[in-house]
């Protein structure tokens, strides 16, 4: 069966796009989901982003580059990027010219921690559950 992954935020929010952790963009000030998820794991994330960032420096590539090849390798076909300019595009398109190595995964995936799921579901609610109460 060939099943076809899509998972948002491939680029961790942001975080694998730039060697450091924080930013001045207004999604890393604001954007709560994204701090839910990846904040209380910044420690171990930030081993992953300095191997996303060491990988990028050894094929003269972007980080979020090198992130994408990531996903494809393996077998995402779909990743979701949260572009907010036309150039993410562009970075995303020349991603496919990336091609890494066994070696690059296993570097990448060594320090992997799993992060929970924040602002979506992971499965479908009871009959009757209204995941959003909205007061008008």
């Amino acid at each position: 069966m060939n099943v076809s992954l899509m998972p948002c935020s491939p680029l961790a929010a942001g975080h694998l796009t730039r060697p450091e952790w924080n930013s001045n963009s207004v999604r890393s000030r604001t954007d709560k989901a994204a701090k839910g998820k990846y904040d209380s794991t910044e420690k171990e994330d930030m081993e992953i982003v300095r191997r996303v960032h060491e990988i990028a420096e050894k094929y003269g590539v972007k980080m979020q580059q090198i992130a994408l090849a990531w996903e494809w390798a393996k077998g995402v076909t779909s990743p979701i990027i949260g572009a907010t300019k036309a150039s993410h595009f562009d970075d995303a398109a020349a991603a496919f010219s990336v091609s890494l190595t066994d070696e690059d995964v296993s570097y990448l995936e060594e320090p992997y921690v799993p992060h929970r799921i924040v602002g979506a579901i992971d499965h479908n609610p009871e009959e009757g559950v209204k995941l959003l109460d909205v007061k008008k």
